[in-house]
């Protein structure tokens, strides 16, 4: 393609937006609505996986080893946790520590367990922590069948509601943003088809005179692109002015409040940006092709 054609295309590409008013506007208008609501399911969608990230992390599990154990069966159950496959790391928390933790979490309240330093009525425990979290539960299972384990504690109830909601929540965002990304395509595809049909007497004496379908497409092409690129500007500025409203005035507040903090607003704001553009190009990109394919039947 050389570059008079390109400009060629462009510029038809750009009139077209022109000539069709009304439906370039409802049209331009319809992907914004579509993307803001995509770019607000995006902002919940990220920071709650960065929440469930964050709370994943911290999610062990705590080995209690029975008090008669001496130091090689406490080593041989060290090993035999080694060697269950999703296991990541173990660590040995002495019963000393464990007590010592107790004191420092309770405050000035904590004091009054310091005299059981002498006779420590607590378990020696190993913490682990699993390579892919949602896997604690199995490992947990498993680990408390060893010989010398007392119990197995990694918060049981808790931790399958958290990560059942978390994959709810996700798989429900993602489908609600394929959705809406669908609904944008669908309503780009018919703004070009109205665009061909309005035009298809010239399109057929263009044919008549040798232009490829190719020829035909490009301007099509272009006029979705810019569709998609326009209907994005609007919501990407509304999300960053109200998502950099939100991460400075609220939170503050939930974070002291609550262990839930938001993404920074640099870069977190400009990927949201970068992905609301390229969606917003992608599915005027799509929508005119799908349109031109059938109409031309190329």
């Amino acid at each position: 393609m050389t570059a008079n054609t390109l400009v060629r295309h462009l510029r038809e590409g750009t009139k077209n937006i022109g000539r069709n008013g009304w439906m370039t506007f409802a049209s331009v208008s319809a992907v914004t609505v579509t993307l803001l609501l995509v770019g607000i399911f995006l902002v919940i969608m990220m920071n709650l996986n960065n929440f469930a990230t964050t709370v994943e992390k911290d999610v062990e599990i705590r080995v209690h080893i029975d008090l008669v154990a001496n130091d090689a069966q406490i080593k041989e159950l060290e090993q035999r946790i080694k060697k269950i496959a999703q296991v990541d790391t173990i660590t040995f928390s002495p019963k000393e520590k464990e007590l010592e933790e107790i004191i420092i979490s309770f405050g000035e309240e904590g004091k009054a367990f310091e005299s059981l330093k002498d006779e420590n009525p607590l378990r020696d425990v190993f913490v682990v922590k699993t390579k892919d979290p949602q896997m604690t539960p199995d490992v947990a299972k498993k680990i408390e069948k060893f010989e010398n384990v007392e119990r197995v504690n990694y918060g049981q109830g808790t931790v399958e509601k958290l990560f059942k909601f978390v994959n709810i929540a996700r798989n429900i965002g993602l489908g609600l943003i394929i959705g809406l990304v669908f609904t944008a395509m669908f309503l780009i595809s018919n703004t070009i088809k109205i665009t061909i049909m309005a035009r298809k007497r010239e399109i057929e004496i263009m044919r008549l005179v040798g232009a490829t379908n190719s020829f035909i497409r490009w301007p099509h092409f272009i006029e979705g692109l810019l569709l998609g690129i326009m209907g994005s500007i609007i919501p990407i500025v509304l999300i960053l002015i109200g998502y950099s409203y939100l991460y400075k005035t609220i939170e503050p507040k939930i974070d002291d409040a609550f262990f839930i903090q938001l993404l920074p607003f640099s870069p977190f704001a400009f990927q949201i940006a970068l992905i609301l553009i390229s969606i917003g190009a992608f599915i005027g990109v799509w929508g005119s092709l799908m349109s031109v394919r059938k109409f031309l039947k190329a």
